[in-house]
């Protein structure tokens, strides 16, 4: 406990906390098994008990305090109707991101939507039209795919370059798509499924591209809360004033906070040619997201810092845990510890394993991975797993890859 308490401050003394601490009173736990697998969330009903469910993006970890107290105050006011003006939500992520990465937000800048999924495709409805053409970074997050075929629109890729799991955009390929006639460009930072980050002087260069070729720079910043403490996340509109003038920036406490399931999402923008498009937004955008997920994502920005620094050391202990146990395996899977987030970007192509990846870790080791195809052709070959969880279930992810690959 008091290397755990040493370490905690050494972050919270980093990153220049502004709530009120008391160590003593956060405790990042995840209930048994037989627990976990009563929940009603997808992750625990996808599958039969005896699979062990790895591939879904939400932590098994016990909610913040503050929030799970907000959602019980709401039920016992029987408070659960439409949402409507909820000034608390803009005014609490800018003062997170002022918090945490140093980036002024005014919140008036800010829009509300039920996830970030609907946000991309919102604001990309509005400056495309069918056959228009969106370019993606893969291996990247499935649904990428999904938002582009609901718009009608026609997917470019231009891979990340990759040299030894470590990821970068590739300008030449970015360039060369860009010059086809592309009018959004969906980036993904921190980057899904291979915890890349992208710095500041790398996003500003693809601020210069965009506008070049006038393309719109969506940026899915959903994982930057879970930035690892030797780590610099960089929101992609602080990166320079043109980024400014050519992105848009798609936020959300659901995956940081634990709350996926309450429906909330926040978009800004930050110039004048920005605005006007979100300002076009139909009204449903903000009203189909969840009064739940608004009132706790507000709660999650302005009292949960210190709950997300514990879930932040709890989570690096897991990422090396995890690479402690590859390496006992002495199996040629390769894993880099990611750079943000909670996920483990398995290399398993040494291991020629072939043919149907998924459906082979069900039947035979009874896991369930998200196989690295789903990400698009460069990610055949890995599997992605989720590390926030308890140590004995992380081994015991580890035990069935290990029976599946021998």
């Amino acid at each position: 406990m008091r290397l755990f308490q040493h370490t905690f401050l050494k972050v919270v003394k980093a990153r220049k906390i502004l709530y009120p601490l008391s160590v003593s009173e956060i405790k990042i736990s995840v209930p048994s098994l037989a627990k976990l697998q009563s929940r009603w969330s997808e992750k625990w009903r996808a599958f039969e008990p005896e699979i062990l469910p790895m591939p879904f993006a939400v932590m098994d970890y016990e909610l913040a305090e503050p929030i799970k107290r907000t959602l019980i105050s709401l039920v016992e006011n029987s408070d659960a109707g439409y949402l409507g003006k909820i000034p608390e939500l803009p005014e609490g992520l800018a003062h997170f991101a002022k918090a945490r990465w140093g980036w002024n937000i005014d919140p008036n800048q800010v829009k509300i939507a039920p996830d970030v999924g609907v946000g991309v495709i919102e604001i990309a409805r509005l400056v495309t039209k069918p056959g228009d053409k969106i370019l993606i970074n893969t291996p990247v997050y499935y649904n990428f795919y999904n938002w582009i075929t609901e718009l009608h629109c026609t997917l470019v890729d231009a891979p990340l370059k990759e040299n030894n799991l470590r990821y970068e955009l590739d300008f030449a390929a970015i360039e060369a798509s860009y010059a086809t006639g592309v009018k959004v460009h969906i980036l993904c930072n921190p980057h899904n499924p291979v915890g890349a980050l992208f710095e500041k002087a790398e996003l500003a260069q693809l601020a210069e591209l965009a506008k070049k070729y006038e393309v719109l720079i969506a940026s899915d910043e959903i994982h930057a809360p879970l930035v690892y403490q030797e780590n610099t996340f960089t929101p992609f509109l602080s990166a320079s004033q043109t980024a400014r003038e050519v992105g848009i920036a798609f936020l959300s406490a659901t995956k940081a906070f634990n709350i996926a399931g309450l429906k909330c999402a926040q978009i800004v923008a930050q110039s004048d040619q920005m605005l006007k498009i979100t300002e076009r937004l139909p009204l449903a955008v903000h009203s189909r997201a969840s009064l739940f997920g608004a009132v706790a994502s507000s709660v999650a920005y302005k009292e949960c810092g210190p709950w997300l620094d514990a879930v932040i050391v709890e989570l690096d202990s897991s990422r090396k845990y995890l690479r402690e146990l590859i390496d006992k395996t002495k199996l040629k899977i390769k894993y880099r510890e990611p750079d943000a987030s909670y996920f483990g970007w398995l290399d398993l192509r040494e291991l020629n394993l072939g043919g149907d990846i998924a459906n082979r870790f069900i039947s035979e080791g009874k896991i369930a991975v998200a196989p690295g195809n789903y990400y698009g052709p460069s990610g055949s070959g890995f599997i992605r797993i989720n590390f926030a969880t308890s140590r004995e279930l992380i081994a015991e992810a580890v035990k069935r890859i290990t029976k599946t690959v021998t």
